[in-house]
Formats: C-alpha cells, sequence, structure tokens
C-alpha cells in the first residue's frame, strides 16, 4: 500500500478514536468506531486479501463519525431506519473526503472510495458488494449475540435472511465459518432452512 494510504488510515483512526461510546475488548474498554473500523478491516483481509487501495479505504471509513449522527434522531421505525442508514452513508463519504485530501489522495480515488462508502451499485460493482459482505460478517460475527438478545425471535430470523440476502455467495460461505455461540449459530440454521 502507498503512503497515502497509511497516512489516510491514521487519519480515520485518528476521527473514529473521538467516539465516546466505548466497548469492551481484549485490551480494554476502546472507543466503539475505531473497534469497528479495525474490525471491517480485519475482514476484509481474511474475505478478500487481494482488495483494492480503494475498497480498504472504504472499508475502514464505512462508519466514519457514525456517533454523531444517532439513530435517535430518526423515527423508530422502517421508514425512519432506512432515512437514518442513507443520511448516514451520504455523511460517512462526505467525511472522508477532505481525509483523503490532506493524505494525498486525488479527486479519482476519493470520488471512487465514497461511491463505495454509498454502496452505489451493490450487485454490479464487485467492490461495492464487497463492502456490504464485509459490514453482513461483521455483524454476524461481532455484535449479533448482542443485537438477538434485544429483539424477539421472528424479527431475528427475518433480519438474518434479509442479511443473506444481500450477501455474496464468497461472503455466504464466510458467514457459515465464523465462530458464533449455539444461540447465535441456531438462529442463523433456522433462518436458512426456512
Amino acid at each position: 500500500m502507498s503512503t497515502c494510504f497509511e497516512t489516510a488510515i491514521a487519519l480515520i483512526d485518528e476521527a473514529n478514536a473521538q467516539d465516546p461510546n466505548l466497548i469492551d475488548t481484549a485490551s480494554g474498554s476502546r472507543p466503539a468506531e475505531l473497534v469497528y473500523g479495525e474490525r471491517m478491516s480485519t475482514m476484509l483481509a481474511r474475505v478478500y486479501p487481494e482488495a483494492t487501495e480503494e475498497l480498504r479505504l472504504a472499508i475502514r471509513a464505512q462508519h466514519l463519525k457514525r456517533w454523531t449522527r444517532p439513530r435517535s434522531d430518526y423515527p423508530m421505525d422502517r421508514k425512519g431506519y432506512h432515512a437514518w442508514r442513507n443520511a448516514a452513508k451520504k455523511a460517512h463519504a462526505e467525511d472522508v473526503s477532505e481525509l483523503l485530501s490532506r493524505a494525498g489522495y486525488d479527486e479519482d480515488t476519493i470520488s471512487r472510495v465514497q461511491s463505495l462508502i454509498r454502496k452505489e451499485r451493490v450487485k454490479r460493482d464487485k467492490d461495492a458488494q464487497a463492502v456490504e459482505d464485509i459490514a453482513c460478517l461483521v455483524f454476524l460475527e461481532h455484535y449479533f449475540s448482542a443485537f438477538a438478545a434485544k429483539h424477539e425471535h421472528e424479527k431475528l430470523i427475518g433480519i438474518l435472511r434479509k442479511t443473506w440476502t444481500k450477501m455474496s455467495e464468497t461472503a455466504r460461505e464466510a458467514a457459515l465459518k465464523l465462530p458464533m455461540d449455539k444461540s447465535s449459530s441456531a438462529l442463523v440454521q433456522e433462518a436458512l432452512s426456512g
């Protein structure tokens, strides 16, 4: 990777390290979005080790400063969720532009990273699909168990089926190999058998 890449990752991590929301990790409490970015990069390296530089940047910045746009600012229904998610993707893409410019990237590279963060042309653009794949896999491996504890069974089955539909065949194969607790694994199997 280029020197620009190393600088950009440092700038993205510096921004996400400001997240006041902390999560427990093996190395203690850490900023949630910083950990999320690291998890995204780790998963990308496992599933798509030959990823382009632009994809690696988009993956790391996918939730750039997400805490500044809380879900609670939108109605707590399906329409509100989609409005929040779309506004967040747009904002993350705008936020990364300045950081990538500071790191020395040209406009074409910045535009490509922004497009990937917005997941434009998912299902037709393999890198945009990879962003979707990695987000789904990170959710399943690191966040699904806690999420499942807060929601009713039928809703979880529906969410798992929608998540499965979003993923490519490569991601589905990877999902079946993820380390999951017994309860989460059973939910996944039930969702897939229906």
